[in-house]
């Protein structure tokens, strides 16, 4: 009799905790339901309550919501840790309501412009007739965004190339465990040669029967990569050499390292393109002509490889000095102890902090407008300065900034996921 009394009891408990639930949820959503009607389509379903009531209503209604759904053991997973998080208390849930009906509030006149009363059809301008977005410039600029003035008829060579870059880059995080000694290898020496001499012969041309391209040609987001690839592949190592030169025993090398390290540090990067671009070439002998792009390019790896050097050296710090020591004892000479060693083991440390330099590098290359080369950036400012597309360089700078979150987005997991695959405990 005992045992059915519990179990009726216990039926009772949970059949009302399922009830409070279902009517909370019912109310919350019925708070966001009526917000969502009120901005979008002007309509207030509880017009017939007082002014300051009315408007209230949706916190009100979600408020009560929240006070219903909040179990602190219902059983379902997912509602205790909403409930752990954001609806503890009254308070919690007052916030959380209020930042979810600021959120939508905000969200509602950026999407109407983004894609509600966009324009997406059309050829000329006279198609962007709404008050949103007008998604055709885009469309009608899109190639030269992504090639510059590059032949149109050679564009297949930029996408091969980078392709086949993006792979060699990505084929490091697929390396089986016993190899990851020779990944740093890989990334400083073989990486670096086999993605020069694609980008230098696939897209430039001139040899096998490809036509030649000249570099003034190149621009919009290809530009972009171009520059940011071939600073990220020469940084790493030059940095990496800075800094274990910084950390060398002697004096001469120390100190060069932490002289090169300290000058492009104490240098703002516009100032050292501005001076790869229009001083250098005043020092240069007569008839000695070195290419632009190539100036800004060796200048950006030279900056970046100074705090590249900073951030690997703070990994090789962190290791204890058991490593050198037992690498030592096994016979290992000076680059063999670093190679397979200690650098394997420094570079998994620093990963985040190697990932954000590289972050930064990507997002600076649209400094390169201010010495004429026409990237991304470059190429937006071109574009909305043609007399037949006045007026909408909003849209422009809006997807300049989506393309360099989607680099930057992919860059990070990217290195988050390596950072997972070569994590042990220590």
């Amino acid at each position: 009799m005992n045992l059915k009394n519990f179990y009726l009891s216990k039926s009772k408990i949970q059949l009302s905790k399922n009830t409070s639930l279902i009517i909370g949820t019912l109310f919350f959503f019925l708070g966001i339901f009526d917000f969502c009607l009120n901005n979008f389509y002007g309509k207030n379903i509880t017009a017939f309550l007082p002014g300051f009531i009315s408007f209230f209503t949706p916190l009100i209604f979600g408020m009560i919501g929240l006070y219903l759904i909040r179990i602190e053991f219902s059983g379902i997973r997912k509602l205790d840790e909403l409930n752990k998080n954001i609806n503890t208390n009254n308070f919690n849930a007052a916030l959380s309501i209020s930042i979810i009906l600021l959120t939508i509030f905000s969200v509602t006149p950026l999407l109407n412009w983004f894609i509600i009363d966009a324009t997406f059809f059309g050829d000329s301008k006279e198609a962007c007739a709404g008050d949103g977005a007008c998604w055709v410039y885009i469309k009608t600029w899109f190639n030269r965004f992504m090639y510059g003035m590059y032949p149109n008829a050679e564009q297949w060579r930029v996408n091969a190339t980078f392709i086949i870059v993006l792979g060699l880059m990505g084929a490091g995080y697929f390396f089986p465990l016993r190899y990851k000694k020779y990944l740093t290898f890989y990334y400083v020496i073989i990486l670096p040669i086999i993605s020069f001499l694609l980008i230098y012969y696939l897209i430039s041309g001139g040899e096998f029967g490809l036509e030649w391209v000249e570099t003034g040609a190149w621009g919009g987001l290809s530009l972009t990569f171009i520059v940011s690839f071939f600073s990220l592949i020469f940084c790493f190592p030059i940095g990496m050499m800075l800094a274990l030169g910084r950390r060398s025993d002697l004096a001469v090398v120390k100190y060069s390292s932490l002289s090169f390290i300290e000058f492009w540090r104490g240098v703002p990067l516009i100032t050292v393109l501005f001076m790869s671009a229009v001083m250098f070439p005043m020092f240069l002998p007569d008839g000695t002509y070195v290419d632009k792009l190539i100036r800004v390019i060796v200048a950006i790896t030279l900056f970046e490889a100074a705090y590249t050097a900073e951030v690997i050296r703070g990994g090789l710090q962190a290791l204890p000095r058991g490593q050198y020591d037992a690498a030592k004892s096994l016979g290992m000479g000076y680059w063999r102890l670093h190679l397979l060693v200690i650098l394997p083991q420094a570079l998994k440390l620093v990963i985040p902090g190697i990932a954000n330099t590289f972050l930064a590098l990507v997002k600076d290359t649209p400094l390169i407008f201010v010495v004429g080369l026409l990237e991304l950036v470059g190429m937006l400012n071109l574009a909305k300065t043609n007399p037949k597309w006045l007026g909408f360089s909003m849209e422009g700078y809006v997807f300049a900034g989506i393309i360099f979150w989607i680099i930057c987005y992919s860059m990070s997991k990217y290195s988050q996921n390596l950072e997972l695959k070569y994590k042990t405990d220590r």
